[in-house]
């Protein structure tokens, strides 16, 4: 892990996620996106929820919220859904501000983790959900730089017995010379050509 990641502040990206949610209509929240099986309010739903269990992890606040598999359920969310996950992710911010957030152990997910890895693992979450959710809803989106390299080298530094499948799916080719953004989306599980039917 690079001294860069260790000292990354999520806070720039966690508000290009706030505008993009702001920017997200009521009528489309049934709308599909690149997370196969999950129509935009289940995506919003994962980032509250996932907002909130690394807010924990990085306070080593162990618990039901950093215990439960992203998988058990299929979230979703409530009238107060905008406010809710600007919240969470203004308080994701601000904990892994805390040098402490970066050392010793934790977890997120059923899974114990180091810290640091736990950071760059929350910010490729949300530079990658966050193409999912500008791609969905139709919107331009430019991540933070700083988080997008981060969420590159974490997907790139996978395990080889991980690459075919990706942190979120099967790798998709992308040329070399490709945005680092199209990049790291390939390398998710993702194709950068993904574009909303509806």
């Amino acid at each position: 892990m690079t001294a860069e990641t260790t000292t990354l502040d999520l806070g720039p990206q966690t508000r290009v996620l706030t505008r993009l949610a702001d920017g997200v209509r009521e009528d489309r929240l049934a709308d599909p996106t690149p997370c196969p099986g999950l129509a935009v309010r289940n995506l919003l739903g994962h980032l509250t929820g996932l907002a909130v269990a690394f807010r924990d992890a990085a306070r080593k606040e162990l618990g039901p919220t950093t215990d439960t598999s992203p998988e058990a359920s299929v979230p979703d969310v409530g009238p107060g859904w905008r406010e809710e996950l600007a919240a969470a992710l203004g308080e994701l911010a601000e904990a892994w501000r805390d040098p402490e957030a970066w050392t010793g152990m934790t977890r997120a997910g059923g899974i114990d983790l180091p810290g640091e890895v736990a950071g760059a693992v929350v910010a490729d979450e949300l530079v990658i959900h966050g193409w999912d959710l500008a791609r969905a809803t139709g919107q331009e989106y430019a991540p933070d730089a700083a988080a997008l390299r981060a969420a590159h080298g974490l997907l790139a530094a996978a395990e080889e017995s991980e690459r075919d499948q990706g942190m979120f799916g099967p790798v998709v080719a992308v040329p070399e010379d490709a945005p680092l953004l199209e990049r790291a989306v390939g390398l998710s599980g993702r194709d950068p050509d993904w574009t909303r039917t509806v």
